[in-house]
């Protein structure tokens, strides 16, 4: 069965994977920063009782776990994959999660609210994860009260989710319209219109990857459906503009992209190691490539899970063992070896 981040779109895209996340706390007990341990595990429980049926909703697989059982390795893995965020990771309370076998859909329980819906998809569906996220919500809502205020809306442990309660995320990769002067700029005017962008492995000419999380500020004032189409329309103007710098890169320096790709290419099937930086900027190098039609694998290769895989937590996991510095930039290298497919011979094709 395959994980979410190792499905490949059809359409040659810039845009990377999609995200929606619902905060909803039950209005039976207190926020969970203030529950006590006692409280926090006789609540889990009952949500576990009362959710452990959720597979007959879709006909999926969900794995039950205690977070706080789960070792610190293994949560910083699925911090890696996107399962969880810093604030869920760093918490030390009793918490739980059901998810999907391909890691798309999770419940986490007792984290910074009490119940965290999230939906997780390559590509981009937005559309399509609000919709799965909304018939989960239901599910739990019928068997849970939600704490709500006819004013306010969902009420949220931190006020910034109140409303709502929704996280709507589009991961896009922009290699060449983050080179412009004027990117930092246009990032900053993007807030006008309710959306916040942050590279996501660093900031500006650091953020190795050239990949951007663009999502909503505010959680209050529109509609669900109206927050995911504001997060969509974004993507799609980026997609568009880092498309557009793109082709005419192509037109003028087609040659030197083309060099860049295969020599970036070449250091990835090759090296011995392989230090994080130069992995994920020799991978953006490859996935914009790809996207290009400059080159094209020999079998379906979705780069974005290779930047997942060569993070630290996951190669830890794949060691077995505690790898010093040295040892994790060899194992990178190893991983990219036996992970990275080889090329159909003359290339892909050109971009439409």
């Amino acid at each position: 069965m395959l994980k979410w981040f190792e499905q490949v779109e059809k359409e040659r895209t810039n845009i990377v994977c999609s995200k929606v996340r619902l905060a909803r706390n039950w209005a039976e007990y207190v926020f969970p920063s203030k529950l006590s341990r006692e409280d926090s595990q006789e609540m889990l429980a009952r949500l576990n009782e009362g959710l452990k049926d959720l597979g007959d909703l879709d006909g999926r697989d969900y794995e039950a776990a205690s977070l706080d059982e789960i070792s610190e390795l293994d949560r910083r893995a699925l911090k890696e994959r996107r399962v969880l965020n810093s604030s869920i990771l760093e918490r030390k309370a009793p918490m739980s999660i059901l998810i999907t076998r391909e890691e798309d859909i999770s419940l986490v329980m007792n984290g910074t609210d009490h119940i965290r819906i999230q939906v997780l998809s390559s590509g981009l569906h937005l559309t399509e994860a609000l919709k799965t996220a909304d018939r989960i919500d239901d599910y739990v809502n019928a068997r849970f009260t939600y704490a709500f205020d006819e004013k306010y809306g969902y009420l949220t442990s931190f006020p910034t989710n109140v409303g709502t309660g929704l996280r709507a995320t589009v991961i896009v990769h922009l290699p060449t319209l983050s080179m412009g002067k004027k990117f930092p700029a246009m990032l900053n005017d993007m807030g006008r219109f309710g959306v916040c962008i942050r590279g996501v492995y660093g900031e500006g000419r650091e953020n190795y990857g050239a990949l951007y999380e663009i999502s909503n500020q505010k959680t209050m004032g529109r509609s669900e459906r109206e927050l995911t189409d504001l997060v969509n329309k974004v993507a799609l103007q980026l997609n568009d503009q880092e498309n557009q710098v793109r082709e005419l890169s192509l037109k003028s320096h087609r040659l030197e992209r083309e060099d860049e790709v295969y020599k970036s290419y070449g250091v990835l099937k090759y090296a011995r190691r392989l230090t994080m930086k130069d992995a994920m900027t020799f991978l953006s190098q490859l996935m914009s490539g790809v996207c290009d039609g400059l080159v094209k694998p020999s079998e379906p290769c979705p780069v974005f899970r290779l930047m997942l895989g060569i993070q630290t937590a996951n190669l830890q996991k794949l060691s077995n063992r505690p790898l010093g510095k040295e040892e994790l930039d060899v194992a990178r290298a190893a991983y990219l070896r036996s992970e990275l497919p080889e090329l159909e011979q003359g290339g892909g094709t050109e971009r439409n």
